[in-house]
C-alpha cells in the first residue's frame, strides 16, 4: 500500500479527536497566534507582510495582526512568516519541525476562505499537526543533515492536508495534492551564521505552497502518489544519505493514525531561540543555582552537546561570540548560554541590536566550550549537561533530562500565560478565552479581531517583554 493514498483517506475522513489532543492543539494555536502578534508588533516579518499585501487578490483571508484581507495563499505566506519570525514557536522533537508555523497559517487562511466554523478549523489543524510531525519524524534529522529545513519540507504536506480537508476535497484529489506539494518542498539552511532572514520565510513558503497544491489538484493537476515511498520521492531526493542507509521509515507516517497522537508531543518554547540550545541553557541555569555564585565569578563554561545539534548551534565556521545578526545569535549556543547566565532570562530583547552589542555577553560567550555527547536520542530531545568553572577553582555541573517545554516537562499553564502576556500585552487573557472556545465558535472572526487589536501600538504601561 502506497503511503500518500492511505494518508489522504485519513486526512479527509472522519477524525475522532480525543479531548486531550484537542486541548493540546488549542494550546499550540494560542501560542502560535501570540508569536505572530509579537512578530507583527516588532515588525519582524515586515517584508513578507508587505509582499502579501501587494499580491492582494480576492479578500479571502486576513493577514494576522491587521485587518487587511488578501487571497488565502498570500495570507498564508505572511502568517507563516509571522508565526516563525522570532523563532519563539513550538517544536516537535522527533521531527525537529516547527509545526504550528505551518499548520496555523493554512488552517486560518483556508478556514476563513471557506467560511469554516471553529470545530472544522480545529479538526483540520489536528490533521495538519499529525502530518507535519509524522513526515518529518520518519527521517529524524535527515533533512537538516542534508542542509534543508525540515519545517519547510514537511510543512508543504501539512498545509496541503489542512487545505484539502477544509476545501472538502476527496481522497484521490488530496493524494494528488500531496504529490504536487512534494515538488515544492525545500528550504536551505544557508542562512546559518549570516544575517539572512530566509529561515523566517520557510513556514510562509510551505503554507502558501500547500494551499496552492490543494487548489491545483482541485483544478485537475496531478501529482505522483509515490511522493513518500517511491523512487525520486521526497526522502530519496531530499534525504539521500538517510535513504541509502535505510534509516528512513516512511511507513511510520501511517502507524497508529488516530490512535497515537504526535500533536501531544509538541513542545512549546520558553525562549525565542533555536530549540537545540535550550537543554544547555536550562542546564547552565541549574549549575549556576547550585553553585550559589554570581555570574561575574564564572571563568569558563563547558557543555555536552548532541552530535546533531553541534553543527547548527556550535558551528565553527562563524563567530559565535559576535553573531552577525539577532537571528544568527539565536543559533549560537555560546551566546544564548552566556545571556541566560548573565541575565537569568532570555527574551526577544536579548537578540535586539542593542543586545548584540553587549560586551559582557560576548566576553562570557568566548569562554564557552563544548564537546559532543551521546546520540542515544534525537537532538531536540537530548539531555543538557553544563559545567561551570568559578573564580575559586570550583566546578559545578548542572543537568536536565531534556529541554523545558515538551515531553515530560511541558510548559506550565502559568508559564504559557506569562509568555502570551509578553507577546500580546493586555489582550492576552481575552485572546486565550476566544482560542479555548474556538471549537464552539461560528467562525474565526473573534481571534482575528483580537490579534489585530493586540498588534496595534499600546501604551508603555501595558507592554511586557517576553
Amino acid at each position: 500500500m502506497m503511503i500518500a493514498p492511505a494518508l489522504a483517506e485519513w486526512v479527509v475522513g472522519t477524525v475522532e479527536v480525543p479531548v486531550a489532543v484537542e486541548q493540546a492543539a488549542l494550546r499550540h494555536l494560542l501560542d502560535g497566534l501570540g508569536n505572530a502578534v509579537a512578530g507583527a508588533r516588532l515588525g519582524a516579518a515586515a517584508p513578507a507582510v508587505a509582499v502579501a499585501t501587494g499580491l492582494g487578490g480576492p479578500p479571502e483571508a486576513t493577514v494576522l495582526g491587521t485587518s487587511t484581507r488578501v487571497s488565502a495563499p498570500a495570507a498564508a505566506l505572511a502568517n507563516g512568516t509571522l508565526v516563525h519570525a522570532l523563532d519563539f514557536d513550538d517544536t516537535h522533537a522527533g521531527g525537529l519541525v516547527h509545526a504550528t508555523a505551518v499548520v496555523l497559517p493554512a488552517a486560518f487562511a483556508v478556514g476563513e476562505e471557506t467560511g469554516a466554523d471553529g470545530r472544522a478549523v480545529v479538526d483540520a489543524a489536528v490533521v495538519g499537526y499529525e502530518v507535519a510531525c509524522r513526515v518529518a519524524a520518519a527521517a529524524p534529522h535527515a533533512f537538516h543533515a542534508g542542509g534543508l529545513h525540515a519545517t519547510m519540507v514537511a510543512g508543504v504536506f501539512s498545509s496541503a492536508a489542512v487545505a484539502a480537508r477544509l476545501a472538502g476535497l476527496d481522497a484521490a484529489t488530496t493524494t494528488h495534492a500531496f504529490g504536487i506539494a512534494g515538488s515544492q518542498a525545500g528550504g536551505l539552511l544557508a542562512f546559518l551564521g549570516t544575517g539572512a532572514s530566509t529561515k523566517q520565510l520557510h513556514p510562509g513558503f510551505a503554507s502558501q505552497a500547500g494551499i496552492l497544491a490543494a487548489r491545483l489538484a482541485a483544478a485537475g493537476a496531478t501529482g505522483p502518489e509515490t511522493v513518500f515511498d517511491g523512487p525520486h520521492g521526497v526522502y530519496q531526493a531530499l534525504a539521500p544519505a538517510a535513504w541509502a542507509a535505510g534509516s528512513v521509515d516512511a511507513g511510520s507516517i501511517l502507524e497508529g493514525l488516530g490512535q497515537r497522537w504526535e500533536t501531544t508531543r509538541i513542545g512549546i518554547k520558553p525562549w525565542p531561540t533555536c530549540q537545540l540550545a535550550h537543554a544547555s541553557m536550562a542546564a547552565a541555569q541549574v549549575a549556576l543555582a547550585e553553585s550559589g555564585a554570581t555570574p561575574d565569578r564564572i571563568r569558563a563554561v563547558h557543555a555536552r552537546v548532541h552530535p546533531d545539534s553541534a553543527p547548527v548551534v556550535c558551528a565553527t565556521d562563524r563567530d559565535l561570540t559576535r553573531p552577525a545578526s539577532g537571528y544568527a545569535a539565536k543559533f549560537s549556543l555560546p551566546w544564548s548560554v552566556a545571556a541566560i547566565l548573565l541575565d537569568g532570562r532570555v527574551g526577544t530583547d536579548t537578540y535586539s541590536p542593542d543586545g548584540l552589542r553587549r560586551p559582557d555577553v560576548s566576553s562570557l560567550a568566548a569562554r564557552v566550550t563544548w564537546e559532543e555527547g551521546d546520540p542515544a536520542v534525537v537532538a531536540a530531545d537530548a539531555p543538557g549537561d553544563v559545567t561551570l568553572v568559578l573564580d575559586d577553582g570550583r566546578t559545578v555541573t548542572g543537568h536536565v533530562d531534556r529541554s523545558p517545554g515538551g515531553g515530560s516537562s511541558p510548559l506550565s499553564e502559568a508559564a504559557l500565560e506569562a509568555k502570551l502576556t509578553g507577546n500580546v500585552g493586555a489582550r492576552a487573557g481575552a485572546l486565550a478565552d476566544v482560542l479555548r472556545a474556538l471549537p464552539e465558535a461560528p467562525d474565526l472572526s473573534a481571534p482575528l479581531t483580537l490579534a489585530a487589536e493586540a498588534a496595534a501600538p499600546v501604551p508603555p504601561s501595558e507592554e511586557s517583554s517576553p
